[in-house]
């Protein structure tokens, strides 16, 4: 609990953060669980779930060509469709790089909903928010960003993550390992990575640095952060995860923070 007590001293008007452990129940949190913020980023790992759905009900497939010419649904989802970060400018030729963009998830959307003749938001509502009781978590806009939540459905979403029951688990396991091994590219906020390790959807953090999870965390420590000041984490080797929302955007005073404050919270709490 003292490591969590940190975000009492960040520069932010309201935080709030949990830990869950590998049971999936909060075993710590401090400030107001139950307000919602703008996920920012973190949406991506909600609609990344929704994908793997998808490929299990074999709406869409890997190989499914979407986005730039040579791409497929398995580039847009690991970041190397060769689109810009927030256009659909091409910025280099599928696999080759790693461009992380919210173009390349919002397209993937409009291919799920012309596969499946259902709207994204209807569709990441009904197979990811409604059965894990998800009950204030919304999207309204673009499946790459879009998404408001609260911590304590967000606690519901980690729990899944670390014991899945919508998906089988051999198709999360494949999902958060790396997919393109050795592209490089940038890791916005904390520059460029050789290699910038992805799975399907989900950050890697592989051996990054800097990274916004602590020093201790271990390479297969998966997750996403936003640019509304928010990141979620799982680490499957020590059965931990940790969501923290806060009302400021990501700037220098989280890359100067969330580091140790990740590295206090995996030692305090595994």
């Amino acid at each position: 609990m003292d490591a969590l007590k940190q975000i009492e001293q960040w520069p932010v008007d309201s935080a709030v953060s949990l830990v869950v452990d590998g049971s999936g129940k909060v075993s710590g949190s401090v400030g107001d669980v139950s307000r919602q913020y703008p996920l920012a980023s973190v949406t991506k790992l909600l609609s990344a779930y929704a994908f793997l759905l998808a490929l299990e009900e074999e709406a869409i497939s890997l190989e499914d060509p979407a986005g730039p010419e040579g791409a497929t649904v398995h580039h847009l989802l690991a970041h190397t469709a060769g689109y810009d970060f927030d256009s659909d400018k091409i910025r280099f030729e599928p696999g080759s790089k790693r461009g992380y963009s919210n173009m390349g998830f919002d397209v993937l959307a409009r291919h799920l909903e012309g596969s499946a003749g259902i709207g994204f938001t209807e569709y990441v509502t009904e197979a990811v928010f409604a059965p894990l009781g998800m009950s204030r978590t919304t999207l309204v806009g673009s499946a790459a960003k879009d998404g408001v939540s609260t911590a304590q459905d967000l606690a519901l979403f980690a729990a899944e993550l670390l014991n899945p029951t919508l998906l089988a688990p051999q198709t999360l396991e494949d999902a958060t390992r790396v997919h393109f091994e050795g592209v490089a590219g940038i890791l916005p906020g904390y520059g460029r990575q050789s290699p910038n390790d992805w799975g399907l959807g989900f950050e890697i953090r592989g051996s990054k640095s800097p990274h916004w999870t602590g020093a201790n965390h271990p390479a297969t420590t998966f997750g996403h952060f936003g640019q509304s000041g928010t990141f979620l984490w799982v680490d499957p080797e020590h059965r931990l995860a940790c969501v923290t929302l806060t009302d400021r955007a990501f700037g220098p005073w989280a890359v100067e923070l969330w580091s140790d404050y990740n590295t206090q919270v995996l030692k305090d709490f595994s």
